[in-house]
């Protein structure tokens, strides 16, 4: 069964028709709008036959009230169950290291949807949230994400705990950034399968989630700023797992 979704933004519908033009339901386009990046968006409708409209700005406001859509909004087909689980990612790349991001309570959708750029950016496989009290793959992430959100797999947890132990016994290594540790980035040596594990904003990583890790790090601050948003503490971490690895 499906349920239809809002997406909006340009980076995040364009990506989208690229990546799954079948899953755009129609579009919504702002009938003032003619310049190159509307130009663009309308030789990818017109190629794969998505069907749109001409629409007023009331009426787009009217579809993401209080959101930047920029002039365009897509409804999108979503099956409910799109979301793959962790023994998928497991198994589908088990001829391969695995690189895995887990985003331990992360509540601002402009974070995770900064979260996916990075994490597709940096080659991790998926991208792992406990199911309460974090946010969803909502527009605002979607659009945020511009289109790393469709490309990067998505695993929605209950018990993340659990699934943190699962992935210990499939020979993945667990590491934990946290802003007061003593050890460095600088002194962890990052080598096999790795899910790299980030806190909340402002809370850190909840103590059980902590408890579970091999290894805990800081990442190095050299100015006044105490601590990292998340996405860049992200970045950070993931572009030097992906370092070491290709050094070694």
């Amino acid at each position: 069964m499906s349920a239809e979704k809002i997406i909006y933004g340009f980076h995040a519908i364009t990506s989208l028709i690229r990546i799954d033009p079948m899953s755009i339901k129609e579009i919504f386009i702002d009938e003032y709008r003619t310049d190159g990046r509307v130009n663009d968006l309308m030789k990818l409708v017109e190629i794969h036959k998505i069907k749109y409209h001409l629409s007023n700005k009331e009426r787009l406001d009217g579809f993401v009230s209080n959101q930047n859509h920029q002039g365009v909004v897509a409804m999108t087909h979503e099956v409910k169950n799109k979301y793959v689980t962790i023994e998928d990612i497991v198994e589908t790349n088990q001829s391969e290291s695995l690189l895995l991001l887990i985003l331990d309570g992360i509540e601002d959708p402009h974070n995770l949807g900064a979260c996916f750029r990075v994490a597709d950016s940096m080659g991790v496989h998926a991208i792992i949230c406990p199911k309460d009290n974090a946010v969803g793959l909502n527009s605002t992430v979607r659009k945020v994400s511009s289109g790393a959100a469709e490309s990067v797999p998505f695993v929605v947890v209950t018990n993340l705990a659990r699934t943190i132990r699962y992935l210990k016994e499939k020979g993945v290594f667990i590491y934990g950034a946290e802003d007061h540790s003593i050890k460095t980035i600088s002194e962890i040596t990052f080598q096999g399968s790795i899910a790299l594990i980030m806190g909340s904003e402002g809370k850190g990583m909840r103590r059980l989630t902590k408890d579970l890790c091999d290894e805990i790090f800081s990442i190095p601050m050299m100015g006044q700023v105490e601590s990292l948003n998340v996405s860049v503490a992200s970045g950070i971490c993931l572009y030097e797992i992906n370092r070491q690895k290709n050094v070694n």
